[in-house]
């Protein structure tokens, strides 16, 4: 097929060389989010680009000009998460909250040892205050979504679990509502103990399973 010989060179170009970045400390040769977006967004555009056209120089054309709109989208969307990642991760400093970068997501994990007491879904005073910053980055970054997740272990009855895990995930979006993110960005669920990230067979494990993530996800308007 003659579009398959000519995007398969074509992407794979447009992604080694958009992927690619040097790293200044080192001189090694690393892959950045916003690099990465920009490779896909490419191969993307020069693929839709390349069925789009008629004739064989059709098709060149216009896999060239799709690569190129491809790429500034991919790079814009990659590079507005990376603006926010950063903010986030100045502002949490010392605050325990993990922070954890997964493709153009960005995943806050919060323990129940910031979080919330005991058997309760009230808010600390160190949750308000972790809470205080990341609601100032996102009122500032608005092309994201904000989906907040409940979790508990596996100790007790799991119906109970499960009320608990929607209602802490409930606080947390009710605060940042309460602190100018509009309610629209925001989607609460509870996950109870279905979702553990570590053996329930221990305490160690079973601290880290009850945990609130905020998972910020972009709406494909950054720039």
């Amino acid at each position: 097929m003659r579009i398959s010989r000519l995007l398969t060179p074509l992407a794979a170009a447009i992604l080694l060389a958009g992927c690619a970045t040097s790293d200044p400390y080192g001189g090694q040769t690393q892959r950045s989010s916003t690099a990465m977006g920009t490779g896909i967004g490419a191969a993307i555009g020069a693929a839709a680009g390349a069925l789009s056209g008629d004739g064989s120089t059709s098709r060149r054309d216009r896999a060239l000009i799709g690569a190129a709109v491809g790429a500034a989208a991919g790079a814009g969307v990659g590079a507005y998460m990376d603006r926010q990642e950063q903010q986030l991760r100045d502002n949490l400093q010392g605050s325990r909250i993990e922070i954890d970068r997964r493709g153009d997501d960005i995943v806050l994990n919060m323990p129940s040892s910031v979080t919330f007491g005991f058997d309760s879904a009230e808010l600390t005073g160190d949750a308000r205050s972790a809470l205080n910053e990341v609601a100032s980055v996102l009122t500032q970054y608005t092309d994201t979504r904000v989906n907040i997740a409940g979790h508990t272990d596996s100790t007790g009855d799991a119906s109970y679990n499960q009320r608990l895990s929607e209602r802490r995930a409930q606080s947390v979006g009710s605060y940042l509502s309460q602190n100018g993110v509009s309610s629209m960005r925001l989607n609460t669920m509870g996950y109870g103990a279905t979702q553990p990230v570590a053996s329930n067979d221990n305490e160690q494990g079973r601290a880290q399973n009850r945990r609130v993530e905020i998972t910020l996800t972009p709406t494909g308007n950054g720039q």
